[in-house]
């Protein structure tokens, strides 16, 4: 399989993909993002916490 095919073949399965839109009708954006700037920051806490010897 050359580089050419496959590209062309992945380049299908993309086109194909599209149809179904990828979200999920019970995600809602806003809260996704949101829980996971609240996570990050929560580590970012958490690792500045133990890193006492500065």
């Amino acid at each position: 399989m050359s580089i050419h095919s496959a590209a062309a073949q992945f380049a299908t399965l993309a086109a194909e993909g599209g149809e179904h839109g990828g979200n999920h009708e019970s995600l809602n954006p806003a809260l996704v993002g949101g829980g996971a700037l609240f996570i990050l920051l929560l580590l970012l806490w958490i690792t500045t916490r133990f890193n006492r010897d500065r």
